[in-house]
């Protein structure tokens, strides 16, 4: 036989000789830069105790490997920038922010009420059992919520918080012995809405006839080095009544008369020496939802009238009551200069009601309407 030769039958299916077996390996020069374990030489394996194999540096490997290193940092960076647009996308609303409602100075108008003759006296009791403040109540009592029914944008628990807002204010601005006597201003100021503080500061710092700043828009004050209260229980009767005014703004409106017992504050109680004192305030005031959230209110006007004082007496910064057995003088209200320039001021007063031990009080059911249109739906205490 002169050399191979196949079997009879063929070569078997599927065999492969030589070299053919490993035809579907490709050792190309970078997978043998970049192999980690490497074959020495034949002179490197002549030394002694020298292993046939070694290990290349990690320096090396990152050199011929940095293809890969690259693509890879460049899709960590391709990551963090796309992980970047997703949450700037999220956080910015692709639909336009409504405008932030501020809220608006508040506008007042205080008018004392002078007294036709001497101011009548006598006792706490007896005075409040005569005329209408015989159906009054005493403290907070006196100011009842309405009939809640929930609003086409506001709920049922909603309109309670304001509500609740606008008795807390009333209780501080007119009820609390504090306040009544000028020692505190904190608890009206944290009610109201924050950009509404610089005008209520300034109306108790510096009070002016202007139709803003005015300390008796915002709350009820006097003198205490001049009269004290002689009863603390105040009687109060009025109503609380609410509308929806627009989309996201809700009103209320309050209209109340608070009566106060008071008597020289220089003598030692007496007999007969203690006199009523009566202020009607009414109120508009404004919530948004945040004010509501925050338990908070706008006052928007302030009409007040409050009496007995003289005309002339200035009830600015504080009301100036004419005590038992005193008369309002003869000087009409403050002149007003219709040619003056600068912020133009209304000088006006009233006449004090006589009130008769024999009059019979008006009916709880019919109480004083307030300035202007009322909302539609109003308490009645």
């Amino acid at each position: 036989m002169t050399g191979r030769s196949e079997p009879p039958d063929g070569p078997p299916e599927n065999a492969a000789g030589g070299e053919d077996e490993y035809r579907s390996l490709v050792f190309d020069e970078s997978f043998v830069q970049a192999a980690r374990i490497r074959e020495l030489s034949a002179e490197e394996r002549m030394g002694r105790h020298t292993r046939a194999i070694r290990t290349l540096p990690e320096e090396q490997i990152l050199v011929h490997g940095g293809g890969s290193s690259r693509a890879a940092i460049a899709l960590v960076v391709l990551i963090a920038l796309a992980f970047t647009v997703a949450v700037y996308i999220g956080f910015r609303s692709p639909y336009p922010q409504p405008a932030v409602r501020r809220a608006e100075p508040l506008r007042t108008t205080v008018i004392p009420l002078a007294p036709r003759g001497a101011v009548p006296g006598g006792s706490p009791e007896r005075l409040y059992r005569a005329g209408p403040v015989s159906g009054f109540r005493s403290g907070a009592t006196g100011i009842n919520f309405p009939a809640v029914e929930r609003t086409r944008n506001f709920s049922d628990s909603q309109i309670t918080a304001a509500l609740a807002t606008v008795k807390d204010y009333l209780v501080e601005s007119s009820l609390n012995p504090d306040v009544l006597t000028g020692s505190v201003r904190r608890p009206v100021e944290h009610l109201l809405d924050p950009d509404q503080r610089a005008q209520f500061e300034r109306s108790l710092s510096s009070p002016e006839d202007d139709g803003s700043h005015a300390a008796t828009g915002w709350l009820v004050r006097f003198d205490p080095a001049r009269v004290e209260l002689a009863d603390p229980e105040v009687r109060v009767r009025g109503t609380l009544g609410y509308e929806e005014e627009a989309a996201g703004v809700l009103g209320v409106v309050s209209d109340h008369t608070f009566t106060y017992a008071l008597r020289p504050a220089d003598s030692s109680p007496r007999d007969g020496d203690t006199s009523l004192f009566t202020v009607r305030r009414a109120l508009h005031f404004r919530f948004d939802r945040e004010d509501l959230r925050l338990h908070r209110l706008e006052v928007r006007t302030a009409h007040v009238q409050a009496g007995p004082q003289s005309c002339a007496a200035d009830a600015t910064g504080m009301f100036r009551p004419l005590l038992a057995g005193e008369r309002a003088d003869a000087r009409g209200p403050a002149a007003t200069d219709p040619y003056a320039t600068g912020s133009p001021t209304a000088a006006l007063c009233g006449t004090l009601a006589a009130v008769s031990p024999s009059s019979a009080p008006p009916s709880p059911d019919s109480p004083p309407p307030a300035p202007g249109a009322g909302p539609a739906h109003r308490s009645r205490s």
